[in-house]
């Protein structure tokens, strides 16, 4: 398949750190979980830090006439957002506050959290997905950033799977590379040998390789080096997310308060969310997530039918209307784990 449209940098900060801001949500997955784990065992004392120092999404959510409900088996499952935008300056605080502006997402992940808790399922969305856009029609799905804000975007995605987001997540970039270093490294299975296209020109061989925060980045960005492009950059993210929870989720981690600490003091101020995800919510998703490791967490991304060309010229990912189905279908019985291995996906 060809590779998507040129992505373009990326830039949301706190308003207290404004300098240099860029947005790559996808790591927020690993830095929300790892949070939500070691906030549900030392509250009390990283209570004040979660809540101080990450930014609030206001208005997160459209209209509650135009939302889904909860019901039957999905009535206990837990499903998260996150979402990665083009902001530019003071944009990025009309997003947070629900309003158009000039960004649009970069990276979109429906993040999964069945009733029983025994695993997370995150599925990555093709940001060039061509959708219906509720009130503009039809337009590549990280353009409703850009057309109403976050509102809108979650209105867009719980329109197509029929199915209630509880949380909304967003994090900069500089908060995926503290969130490296704080753990001291992650250890990542490279697929395929690369060498980045950035200016700093990592060079990847396949295999196992540790990687710091300067590293991972650039494993995680990198597009141009790999045949399918966009694609292949997914898998890489999924693949890096696990391996932050490998890191993260063990007991050298999970016993060391000191490192506890330091982690989510280092990361909260790169993290942005919606008004009801506080330190108390985050305790009490981490404690219910105590028995998850790394083996429990499991991705795919949403299947497509590859790429293609709009009406109006642009490039595009045409979207699976069964594949969307299915998935709604399986939202709906809280049973993704059991469509992805059905239809043998991740």
């Amino acid at each position: 398949m060809a590779s998507m449209m040129d992505e373009t940098q990326t830039d949301v900060r706190p308003r207290t750190r404004r300098k240099t801001r860029r947005n790559v949500l996808f790591v927020f997955l690993g830095i929300f979980l790892v949070a939500a784990i070691v906030s549900g065992a030392y509250v009390i004392n990283l209570a004040n830090s979660f809540n101080g120092q990450t930014q609030k999404i206001a208005n997160a959510f459209p209209e509650e006439s135009t939302r889904p409900t909860k019901e039957g088996a999905a009535s206990k499952a837990q499903n998260i957002l996150v979402l990665g935008s083009d902001s530019r300056g003071d944009s990025v605080d009309m997003a947070n506050e629900g309003a158009a502006s000039d960004q649009r997402s970069d990276t979109m992940m429906w993040v999964h959290i069945p009733g029983d808790r025994k695993n997370i399922v995150m599925m990555s969305i093709m940001r060039d997905t061509w959708v219906d856009i509720p009130g503009h029609g039809q337009a590549k799905i990280n353009a409703a950033m850009a057309f109403g804000g976050v509102p809108l975007v979650v209105q867009t995605l719980e329109g197509m799977f029929k199915a209630r987001l509880d949380h909304v997540a967003i994090v900069d970039f500089e908060g995926f590379k503290a969130i490296t270093d704080a753990l001291g490294g992650v250890d990542v299975n490279v697929p395929i040998a690369f060498t980045s296209s950035g200016s700093e020109g990592f060079t990847f061989a396949a295999g196992s390789q540790r990687m710091n925060g300067d590293q991972a980045l650039a494993f995680v960005r990198e597009r141009y080096a790999f045949s399918d492009g966009d694609y292949q950059r997914v898998r890489n993210q999924q693949l890096f997310l696990k391996s932050v929870m490998n890191t993260a989720l063990t007991p050298a981690t999970l016993t060391n308060p000191a490192k506890i600490s330091d982690l989510v003091s280092q990361v909260s101020p790169y993290v942005s969310v919606d008004e009801g995800l506080d330190a108390a919510a985050m305790a009490s998703l981490g404690v219910s997530l105590r028995d998850v490791r790394g083996s429990n967490v499991l991705s795919f991304t949403l299947p497509n039918l590859g790429t293609g060309t709009s009406a109006d010229g642009q490039s595009i990912v045409i979207k699976d209307d069964a594949a969307i189905s299915g998935v709604a279908d399986a939202l709906g019985s809280d049973s993704l784990a059991l469509y992805m291995e059905k239809n043998g996906l991740g």
